[in-house]
């Protein structure tokens, strides 16, 4: 096939009603996709290959130490200010929820960062242990790979993976699973219903359905279905626990899972969905802790792979005392609002929520220093300020992606179009026993002038494979 052929073929098996992305809306009136369609997969150098597989386990042993710095914490082993930190603006029921002894040890079991490659390296400027985008990845891997291309993980590898995760995980032979969906991210909700077939079609059975859809009894939850009900042995939650007093029936859930009579995943701790963890781990009073748990080779993993970042904590500090790491041309701070006086070139630096709220994921809330006005800029960190006891923010430092020649069909023009991009990588990671599985790729070109990278209508979105060995 020509790459205008493949490109159309690739369109053609968007299913019907599409899959969630960024963007609802076709990109032509003779498109079913809501993003650009390339004819071949991105493909990635073996040495980058490995050393995404190779940040997963990095990544996992992160969050396992961050877990047992936040337990640490609040247990005062570890500094107090660190669980301080977390639990600012959580209300007492969310903050108990994340301390039950029953889930002391859990961390997330879907690990998803989002990596930018730079000229410096790959930048991974956030960790999200709640992804949307595993059914449509999914699905991608599955279009490509029936053009024989190669994908990494395989062209079911992000479905065999769920699958190991959740079995592994449900620690039982038959496991019913219920993908909860809240209101609040019913967007997912399409995506997870074509999970759920492909699940079902294995063996492991699958239901999506709302929270007000699970009847409550006192051994357990149940799901509906054609039979009679259905016991839950597992959920996976599809909903944020900024939204839990929004969500029907979730006392009920709640009670069954302390009794436990459901094991829920991802784990219900708001701690593992922070990103200010980054900036814990960057944190010189910490130093030693995150040695001792990580190891040498970790740290320096990390330590070149997160961006520096701060938590924005608006305490006045003392006169000889300036905000450990931060300068700009050689010059200290000693006040968060003296950002705002610098130029807009000087300005290479985000702010954004650290978690719990509707603007922490998304993009949204996302504010970018040299891409907006100065007085703007100066009210996005008095924002920042003012909110930390309610949603304390983190800023970071932002690192300019390295472009890439990309090609995608214009049904516009009914030709190939060519372009130079910046690329947002997006591995998944499922956890089986104490492994993460890389089991998929999601790659997003956007256009080179756009700041924050994500799956919009003019981005070319792609699965990644390995790069033939010819090139």
């Amino acid at each position: 096939m020509s790459p205008e052929e493949r490109c159309l073929y690739v369109d053609r098996l968007t299913p019907e009603g599409g899959l969630y992305t960024d963007a609802q809306r076709p990109v032509h009136p003779e498109a079913n996709s809501s993003w650009q369609v390339g004819p071949d997969p991105w493909r990635l150098p073996d040495r980058v290959l490995r050393h995404i597989e190779e940040a997963g386990h990095h990544f996992l042993a992160f969050y396992r130490a961050a877990n047992l710095l936040y337990n640490q914490s609040w247990r005062g082993i570890q500094p107090g200010w660190v669980a301080g930190y977390l639990d600012s603006g959580k209300p007492e029921s969310v903050v108990a929820l994340g301390r039950m002894n029953r889930i002391k040890q859990h961390v997330p079991l879907v690990i998803r960062p989002d990596m930018i490659p730079t000229k410096e390296g790959m930048i991974a400027t956030e960790l999200d242990s709640l992804p949307g985008g595993i059914g449509f990845t999914a699905s991608l891997g599955a279009r490509y790979g029936s053009l024989d291309e190669p994908i990494t993980g395989g062209p079911d590898g992000m479905i065999d993976g769920f699958e190991r995760m959740l079995r592994s995980f449900a620690d039982t032979a038959a496991p019913v699973v219920a993908v909860v969906v809240s209101e609040e991210s019913a967007s997912w909700r399409p995506e997870m219903v074509w999970v759920a077939d492909r699940l079902n079609e294995r063996g492991l059975e699958t239901v999506v359905m709302g929270p007000d859809d699970i009847i409550f009894r006192e051994d357990g939850l149940y799901a509906p279905s054609e039979t009679g009900p259905r016991r839950i042995d597992l959920i996976y939650r599809f909903f944020e626990l900024f939204d839990l007093k929004n969500i029907p029936k979730m006392e009920l859930i709640l009670y069954a899972a302390k009794k436990n009579a459901v094991k829920i995943t991802p784990p219900l701790k708001n701690v593992m969905e922070e990103k200010m963890l980054m900036a814990l781990f960057q944190h010189p009073a910490l130093q030693n802790f995150w040695s001792q748990q990580l190891g040498s080779g970790t740290v320096a993993f990390l330590e070149r792979t997160f961006p520096k970042t701060w938590v924005m904590d608006p305490t006045p500090l003392p006169p000889h005392a300036t905000i450990h790491g931060l300068e700009v041309k050689g010059r200290p701070f000693q006040d968060w609002r003296e950002l705002g006086s610098l130029g807009q070139k000087d300005r290479q630096m985000v702010i954004k929520p650290s978690g719990f709220s509707e603007m922490a994921w998304g993009g949204r809330g996302v504010a970018i220093g040299h891409d907006m006005s100065e007085t703007d800029w100066q009210e996005t960190i008095d924002h920042a300020l003012q909110s930390f006891d309610a949603n304390p923010h983190i800023l970071q430092i932002f690192h300019n992606g390295a472009t890439f020649p990309v090609e995608h069909y214009d049904f516009a023009s009914s030709s190939m179009n060519r372009f130079r991009g910046r690329v947002r990588l997006q591995p998944y990671y499922f956890v089986v026993g104490d492994e993460p599985v890389l089991s998929g790729i999601q790659a997003t070109v956007c256009p080179p002038d756009k700041k924050l990278l994500h799956g919009m209508v003019d981005a070319v979105v792609l699965p990644c494979g390995p790069m033939p060995p010819s090139s």
